[in-house]
């Protein structure tokens, strides 16, 4: 990974802050697209690498397809070198909401096609060539995968979690499209997430190729159980599709796998859907 280039959209916490650590302990140059570069000020890990040159901040919106735009022209350049402007190697696309609990609706983000609409900008504005893309989904998202959810979980996904769900459906499915993937028509979540146009602001069907969707089981703030009982992948269970018997998974064993599974060994996972729990 060294003098790679990553953009990370959705950084600022969670699997894209931890996965992006990682990446810049590996020697990559990081930008993120920030909302507020401010949430940074006090983390001596991103201000060292600030000072280093390595981490980026730019201000902006994945909602703005403009802010998107520019954070694709800013990754491309190292360290705000327009000699070094070549391509962006990774994407990391993390975004997702602050939710609030509705007794009516469960969970809920505004707005609610938040991760639609910013994943739509990301594909509207790819650069050529096109990076490598992770993005981050959930089990339990469509019909297939809601069956084999272990049966006390299966509320928590059809009530608390259904409308952050149909956000990532969408998100889902404007992949599946991109990349020439089989979608069921059940599972689209419609024009109030989607938009109406979707399909004509994406790459064509199969025009897509270099991308990774991981799906995690339910989340929790655990620890990293592949570093601190050093079992490295063996801490959690992988599979291409659907994973039976999905419980929990950490948010910093997802960064583990995103990183030291799909970047190492991207060859493996690309062009795949991808369940992750313990």
């Amino acid at each position: 990974m060294e003098n790679s280039k990553v953009l990370v959209i959705g950084g600022s916490r969670n699997i894209g802050y931890y996965s992006a650590v990682r990446l810049l302990a590996l020697g990559a140059t990081v930008t993120f697209l920030l909302r507020s570069p401010r949430v940074f000020d006090q983390d001596d890990t991103i201000q060292n690498y600030i000072k280093e040159g390595k981490a980026r901040l730019i201000q902006g919106d994945a909602l703005v397809k403009s802010d998107v735009r520019r954070a694709w022209s800013e990754a491309q350049h190292q360290q705000g070198d327009d000699s070094d402007a070549r391509p962006v190697d990774f994407l990391i696309f993390t975004v997702g909401g602050i939710p609030q609990f509705s007794l009516r609706k469960g969970f809920t983000v505004t707005p609610p096609n938040l991760v639609t609409q910013s994943l739509l900008n990301v594909l509207e504005t790819l650069p050529s060539p096109h990076p490598k893309i992770i993005t981050i989904s959930s089990i339990g998202l469509t019909h297939a995968s809601h069956q084999i959810l272990p049966l006390p979980l299966k509320p928590v996904y059809s009530y608390l979690l259904s409308e952050p769900h149909k956000d990532k459906c969408g998100a889902e499915e404007a992949i599946a499209h991109s990349a020439g993937w089989t979608w069921d028509a059940r599972d689209s979540p419609g024009n109030e997430i989607s938009g109406v146009d979707w399909t004509n602001r994406i790459p064509n069907p199969g025009e897509l190729k270099s991308i990774v969707v991981v799906r995690p089981a339910l989340f929790t703030d655990g620890e990293c159980r592949a570093d601190v009982k050093g079992k490295g992948s063996e801490a959690y269970r992988v599979k291409e599709g659907d994973l039976e018997s999905s419980w929990t998974i950490s948010r910093m064993d997802v960064a583990h796998f995103l990183v030291e599974g799909v970047v190492r060994h991207w060859q493996k996972w690309e062009g795949k859907c991808v369940s992750v729990a313990y």
